[in-house]
């Protein structure tokens, strides 16, 4: 294990790019020694995140400008297409971990299916691990690229996959009716993410054609053998952080909700990040989790005979993303994974 690793941001002026900043500042065994954001080169972090100015005032760089000299790991908050672009231009002693979509799928015709374009780095793409923690820790712990999931898909994943791989629901008959929070949708200035257009209201988007949704499928097929396909239709909620899912699924012969509950508990009984609850625990919200690593799931009959309800919750700046990085991190790097996570959620 190395005693201390330095670290590069990519991408350090968005909501994951913060978040990381946020969470490795009370990493012992990491020093963030370079951050690049090219809308704001040539600017101190302080002016762009003043909540981080505790964290010491380093200057921001163009990504053609950083010096990687003396770093050990970057660590990626760039968006989909972009990120390809400047991960593979990095220098080749670099171990990477991205949060973007660019390396999250084995097979680049699927890529370029779901994001309208070849990809253009498919030798890097074969050779990153998918970076869903609780399922992939030894692959992860030896990759030279962890491709980190989209908040959907994880919280999506964490609930689904103990109770397809025991055959307890059936694989073609999944529902997600899935939320988030603002921060989603990326920093950028975007008109229809405005504060009025936003507010007071709640919207799908993406319907029968949101990009996570063949990456819950993929997942899920590698299970069962076969494709599959999910309903997944994503909503904006107007709130800053924080994702929830709720998940309709049959249950097959004999099964009981009971069952899909103990299954979970089971699966998850050592994770560090994510509990299943207990029948009778408080409904899961999402400002159970707000600010922190932890995933909440939990499981209802359904007054529909042989259906049953798997809820899951995140934050998706942190478990969704940012977090799930930082665990990875730990992981490549011999650290206990835990470290730099501990923090428990906010409220109220």
């Amino acid at each position: 294990m190395a005693e201390q690793i330095n670290i590069g941001i990519i991408g350090a002026s968005g909501y994951t790019g913060a978040d990381l900043i946020r969470l490795l500042a009370t990493h012992p065994y990491t020093n963030i020694k370079l951050m690049t954001a090219n809308s704001h080169a040539g600017k101190k972090l302080s002016q762009v995140f003043p909540h981080l100015s505790f964290v010491g005032d380093v200057d921001l760089v163009a990504n053609e400008d950083a010096n990687w000299e003396g770093v050990d790991v970057a660590m990626s908050g760039l968006p989909h297409a972009t990120a390809q672009q400047v991960i593979d231009d990095l220098p080749g002693h670099l171990r990477v971990v991205d949060m973007s979509a660019d390396f999250r799928f084995e097979d680049v015709k699927t890529y370029a299916q779901w994001y309208g374009h070849d990809h253009q780095a498919p030798g890097l793409q074969k050779k990153a691990v998918y970076g869903l923690t609780e399922y992939y820790r030894e692959e992860i712990a030896q990759a030279q690229l962890a491709a980190c999931p989209g908040c959907y898909p994880t919280a999506a994943l964490l609930g689904l996959l103990p109770l397809v791989r025991a055959s307890l629901i059936d694989v073609h008959d999944i529902i997600i009716d899935a939320k988030s929070g603002v921060s989603g949708a990326g920093r950028g200035l975007k008109e229809d993410k405005l504060f009025s257009e936003v507010a007071e209201g709640i919207h799908p988007y993406g319907i029968a054609s949101h990009r996570h949704a063949p990456e819950i499928e993929k997942e899920l097929a590698k299970v069962v053998g076969q494709e599959v396909i999910v309903n997944f239709t994503p909503h904006l909620m107007p709130m800053n952080r924080g994702e929830f899912l709720t998940m309709y699924v049959r249950m097959t012969d004999g099964v009981s909700a009971s069952d899909l509950r103990a299954a979970l508990r089971e699966r998850y009984a050592e994770e560090p990040f994510v509990m299943a609850l207990e029948e009778g625990a408080p409904t899961p919200a999402t400002r159970h989790v707000r600010g922190s690593n932890f995933c909440l799931v939990a499981v209802y009959q359904d007054r529909v005979p042989g259906r049953a309800i798997v809820m899951s919750t995140l934050d998706n700046l942190v478990k969704g993303s940012s977090g799930q990085a930082v665990q990875n991190l730990n992981l490549m790097f011999g650290f206990e994974e835990t470290t730099g996570l501990m923090q428990q959620p906010l409220f109220p």
